[in-house]
């Protein structure tokens, strides 16, 4: 998908779970919404992304 980081062996942009969570929705919206990415990598990118935002700089 030109380079932007897709959920593994899907279609599904990352970008698009952090959207559907700034918009307001929920992480059960977002699995609905998108059946092929599955839980478990949904909740690793939301750690990826804790750890890196609370890294020490």
């Amino acid at each position: 998908m030109h380079g932007v980081p897709v959920f593994r062996g899907t279609r599904v942009p990352v970008q698009t779970l952090f959207e559907y969570l700034e918009g307001g929705a929920s992480l059960e919206d977002f699995l609905e919404g998108f059946p092929t990415v599955s839980r478990k990598a949904a909740c690793q990118v939301l750690e990826e992304a804790k750890t890196l935002l609370l890294a020490p700089c």
